[in-house]
């Protein structure tokens, strides 16, 4: 196999070498390099905006593993820090082809290849791979946007956004369901992030804080797409109508574990944290002229 570059992958994994993964070499043990393949692979089902388990009942199939190849060149130590790369170079009748490398920097320390075929899950035979799946994996590394922000009224996205803060708000973090009802929903401007397939997969909405002041709000993922884009997409998309309506600030109560994501996206706290619904709150703030 011939020595993938870096730039070869448009995603990459971060990970550092834990103690449990060294020999007694004190480098990485063997196997382990098929589990930052695989702890990999989730992270690029991610970037592809794809509920793994939802997708496959949706395409009545499942992925299973046929094959595994890799190729060692040098050693990763404990503590350094790696980046797994994953590329679908090919699609087959009813397999999937997916190269994988990792490495230190610049230098790949490992590679291989993964090789999957897609089945009927009751039978485990065989079935072509859907057309709908091909045309995601191959559009991802077209670099096309795996997430379309619908922005719109209630009426038209209430459907969908109700499922999405139920499911985080109420199921996942313990809220009150009647702290969300606060009835400002009906005058609000909310936006939902659409998968490939149409999943809605996160939410959020914008309202008037005051006179020229938008609040944006109620920004929920779904646990298992955190930390790929979509929420990016989805406050991009709340700022940009705060802009678009005149608005000359915009401002959001931030959970404390998301204080860190915001601040990513220049927004800058404002005041003391504080509790709301129980849980650590901070107030941002945006400038928007």
């Amino acid at each position: 196999m011939t020595v993938p570059q870096r730039h070869d992958f448009r995603f990459l994994e971060r990970s550092r070498v834990r103690w449990a993964e060294v020999d007694m070499q004190g480098i990485v043990f063997n196997a382990n390099y098929l589990m930052y393949f695989d702890t990999a692979v989730a992270g690029y089902w991610r970037a592809l905006a794809m509920p793994y388990h939802d997708t496959m009942q949706a395409l009545q199939g499942d992925l299973y593993a046929r094959k595994a190849t890799l190729e060692y060149l040098a050693s990763a130590r404990y503590d350094e820090q790696l980046d797994t790369g994953i590329r679908c170079e090919r699609i087959g009748k009813s397999s999937m082809l997916l190269r994988c490398a990792v490495f230190r920097a610049e230098q790949c320390l490992v590679h291989g290849e993964l090789v999957y075929v897609f089945a009927d899950p009751a039978t485990q035979t065989s079935r072509p791979v859907p057309p709908a799946l091909r045309e995601w994996l191959e559009s991802h590394e077209r670099g096309e946007a795996m997430v379309q922000v619908r922005v719109g009224d209630w009426n038209s996205l209430r459907t969908d956004a109700s499922a999405i803060r139920h499911a985080v708000f109420t199921r996942e973090q313990g809220i009150d369901h009647a702290l969300d009802e606060d009835g400002a929903d009906a005058a609000a401007i909310h936006a939902v992030a659409f998968n490939r397939m149409g999943i809605a997969l996160g939410t959020g909405r914008l309202v008037t804080a005051a006179p020229g002041i938008g609040k944006i709000g109620r920004m929920a993922v779904l646990a298992g797409l955190r930390g790929s884009s979509i929420g990016r997409a989805l406050l991009d998309a709340l700022v940009a109508a705060a802009r678009a309506r005149g608005d000359r600030e915009a401002m959001l109560h931030a959970q404390a574990s998301a204080v860190g994501f915001y601040r990513r996206q220049g927004w800058r706290t404002h005041g003391m944290p504080f509790q709301e619904a129980g849980i650590e709150h901070q107030e941002m703030v945006l400038p928007l002229s």
